[in-house]
This record gives C-alpha cells, structure tokens and sequence, in this order.
C-alpha cells in the first residue's frame, strides 16, 4: 500500500484506490511491470504525487498481446454469441454508473477537471456510448451481392473483426477517450491491448478492475500503464497488433503511422485541431456568447475540438469580445475537488509552460491580452482563461495548436461566404467548427464550406454517441463514435458461392 493522500473530498473508496499497488491487466490478471518498475502520477491542482503506478514496457506490451491473441483466437470470446457480448458491454455500463461518484473523484485528482463534470457529464457520456455500441453488437451486417458473372452465384459480404487492437488514448479526457476505444473494439467483437496515457492512468485501471467484475473474459481486455516513448511505441510497431487507434497530437500520430508500416497494420488517428468560431451579424447574442465561452474554455481549453480561432462579425465583434470577456472574468478556477469549481488546472507544468509560452509569442507579435495571460497562483498548474486580439492569420497562437484556455479572436467585415470560409479553413487541421447565426440558408452553405469532420449550428462540441467524430488534413484519419466508429473495427469479407 502506497501512503494515503489526503484530501477531505476523496471518500474512502477513492483513498483506498489511491493507496493500492497500480499493477498492469494481463490475461485477467494484475502483475508488476517485468522490469519492476514504476512511475509517480499527479494531482496536476497541487503538483502533489497521488500514486505509484507499474511502468510497463515493450515486454509487458508483447506479454500484452499475446495474451490479447490467445483471447481473440479463443472460444470463450470469438464463439460468444452478440447477443451476450452486448449484454456485458451493457452490464459495463452499469458499473460505471454505480460507481461515478469515485470515478469522478478519481478523474478530477487526476486529470484536473471539476469533479461535478467526472461525475455528472462523463461518465454518464461514458455509459452512454457503452450501450450505444451495445446495442450495434448484433446489427453488425454485410450486404448480399447482385453479380453478372457468367453462371448461377450467391455472393453475399461479412464483416469481421479485425483482431488485435493496440488503443493509445490521451491525458485530456481518460475515462471518456478509453471508452471511446473500448467500446466499439468490444461490440464488434476485438481484443484489446490498452495504453493510458503517462499523466492519466487511474481511471483506465479502475475501468480494468469494472471490466473484470462485468464478466467480459480474460485476456480480451488487457491494460498496460507506461510511457508514450517505451509502452506506446512497442503497441505501435507490434508485429501481431492488427490496428492501432491513437488519440493525441499530430506529432505523435506521424510516429505511430511510421512505427505501423513494419507490418502494414491498420491505423486510425483523432489528432489536433484549431477549430473555427464563425459569428455573423445576426446571431443570438445570448446563445452565440456563452456558446464560443464554453467552446474554448471548457476543461481548460484541454480540447481537440476546442474553438480556439473565433471570427466575429466587424458589426458584433466588440459585443462578443465584451461577453466573452465578462464571462471569463466569472469562471470559477480552481482545484478539481474544490465545490463550485467550474475550470481546474492544465495537466501538467510542462503544459503550463508551453500555454504560457505561446501567450507571451502572442504578445510579442502584436496581440492584444484581452483577458488573462497569466498563471493563477503557485500550486498546482492554473492558468487564467484568455482572450487575444489583434490576431493575424500568421502569428503562431493563431496557426498551431495551444491547448490550453486561450482564444484567438479576429473579424472579418465582408458578406461573401467563400472568402470567409477560405479564412476559417486557412489551416493544417478540419476537426471541427461552428457557425452561428439565424439564417438557415447561411448555415447549410457555410457548413458545406468548412472543411472539418464536425460542425455545429448555433452550438459546439456536441458529443453524443450518435454523432460520428474525426478529422479532415491533419486532424486524423478515420471516425470515431457513431456507426462509423464501427467501421474502423471490422474488415470486410466477401464470399462467393458457385451453385
């Protein structure tokens, strides 16, 4: 048992998990780390060490995957029927809604975010998109084919599953990203191998431990814990992972399609964005306002979908930036676990820095420092929503992805949606957007024109488990969520048959 740490708001059940030993999930099994290794985490609101966790590496990876095989080619998972694999993803759910209180309590230490948002929006989102897919388990179909083949066939498609899933999710969202790998990987029938990320591995393991009581089989699910450069590289360049789904950078996403080419695997990507805020003269103020606040700010700006890049309307520009700023300025900051908490910190110092660090190339380009600017305190890593003006399409706070509570605001005075559109998509990166405004025909028109996998109409971000999401350029490959998100599970089979 590691020393308690203390907090009044963790609850014993929390601290319990706080104090354990953070093993890795093998074959249904907790083991160390071969290396007998293990790393520290943190509560990013204090900077405080949380837990000890096993750092694996390439060889508790391939100890992973062999086990992720022997499950996948196995009768206990590969011969159930959909119908009882639903039932498990389902039964899944369940746990994570019972047990949301410590979920939320475990994701606010440590990831940062309010506890009221862990417990009351991700984790319901969670279970959300569990029975989502649940529910696909036994709709997963082919199509029967019409040929014009000489002679009498009956061609018909089946779709399979692909195999062995190497999944590498982010420190932004972990119990939301897991699930969003998980899930569909589970419907259609895969084995997975697991890689949280260094910063966030708490909840993933508390998932694992959900996982087991579920009564999904052993070695289908299997959790190692370790860092992007050692862990996540070897699920990468794996010889017997059949895909690899990545969620995080850019940077890291070239890497892993390098590291896939040794033997062809497949590889989807949901990586950066810097997602368009288009307001035109005559959108509702009181939705367009607190809707490009909560498109930049939430969960520290910690978004890949975040607006970061809002356009307003010379006509309504001043009024947005006045709104946006007073709304900033009554943003509750604070520790994750602190009540009323509306923003917790970012993840680490290293991301406070690099935050501030493009705040101060802002300043020094000519941006104005509308709103904040600065590090909120000396624990923990806070930093005040802000607000940029007299941004230019070439400054780098403008061009490159920040990640962090900080917008970017510029105005355009023109009515001709192709050039404002070409502004909006001057970038590397299509993941999402948002227009708002009352005309119905300017919305269809400049949703067509924005080149990004999701765009909202007088919202932002929506994320329902319906709605498929991903990236056009540099933003990724592939969509998750929704039935897209099964697609990327499955390889197609067809069969012809001479009668």
């Amino acid at each position: 048992m590691n020393a308690p740490y203390v907090h009044p708001k963790i609850g014993p059940r929390a601290a319990a998990f706080l104090a354990r030993e953070h093993k890795l999930l093998i074959d249904g099994k907790w083991v160390p780390a071969r290396s007998g290794k293990t790393f520290d985490t943190f509560d990013p609101g204090t900077g405080r060490v949380i837990a000890k966790v096993a750092e694996g590496d390439a060889v508790d990876v391939d100890f992973a995957v062999q086990a992720a095989r022997r499950a996948f080619e196995g009768r206990a998972w590969r011969m159930m029927t959909p119908n009882e694999r639903g039932k498990l993803i389902w039964r899944l759910a369940d746990l994570l809604e019972q047990n949301a209180e410590e979920l939320g309590v475990l994701e606010a230490l440590n990831n940062g975010k309010p506890f009221a948002t862990a417990r009351d929006r991700d984790v319901p989102g969670c279970a959300d998109l569990f029975r989502y897919m649940a529910g696909w388990a036994t709709k997963i179909t082919g199509e029967t084919l019409g040929i014009s083949t000489p002679g009498q066939f009956h061609a018909f498609t089946v779709r399979e599953p692909v195999g062995v899933v190497g999944q590498i999710i982010p420190w932004n969202g972990p119990l939301a990203m897991a699930t969003w790998k998980l899930a569909p990987a589970l419907a259609t029938g895969c084995t997975v191998v697991l890689k949280p990320a260094e910063q966030t591995p708490l909840t993933a393991l508390r998932m694992g431990e959900l996982i087991q009581e579920a009564g999904i089989p052993d070695g289908v699910v299997n959790i190692v814990t370790g860092f992007g450069a050692t862990a996540g590289a070897a699920i990468a360049a794996h010889p017997d992972i059949d895909k690899v789904g990545f969620t995080g950078s850019s940077e890291v996403g070239r890497i892993i399609v390098h590291a896939a080419a040794g033997n062809l695997k497949k590889v989807s990507l949901e990586l950066g964005g810097k997602s368009p805020v288009i307001v035109f003269p005559d959108a509702d103020m009181s939705v367009a306002i607190p809707g490009a606040t909560q498109a930049i700010f939430a969960n520290s700006g910690q978004v890949c979908t975040a607006g970061s890049r809002l356009f307003a309307h010379k006509k309504v520009f001043d009024r947005m930036i006045d709104g946006i700023a007073q709304q900033a300025s009554q943003i509750r900051v604070g520790h994750g676990l602190t009540d009323g908490s509306q923003m917790g910190p970012v993840i680490s110092q290293t991301q406070m820095e690099r935050v501030m660090g493009y705040v101060d190339q802002g300043r020094a380009a000519g941006a104005t420092v509308t709103a904040g600017g600065n590090r909120i305190g000396q624990e923990g890593y806070f930093v005040a929503p802000t607000i940029l003006t007299d941004t230019k399409p070439e400054m780098s706070v403008v061009k490159e992805e920040i990640f962090g509570p900080v917008l970017c605001a510029m105005s355009f005075d023109d009515d001709d949606l192709e050039r404002i559109a070409k502004q909006a998509n001057d970038s590397i990166y299509g993941l999402a957007g948002s227009i708002w405004t009352q005309n119905i025909s300017i919305a269809h028109k400049m949703a067509q024109r924005i080149r990004a996998g999701r765009i909202g109409i007088n919202t932002h971000g929506n994320v329902d488990a319906a709605l498929p999401t991903g990236g056009f350029k540099q933003s990724g490959w592939g969509r998750e969520k929704g039935h897209e998100g099964l697609h990327l599970y499955t390889e197609v089979k067809s069969v012809i048959v001479s009668l």
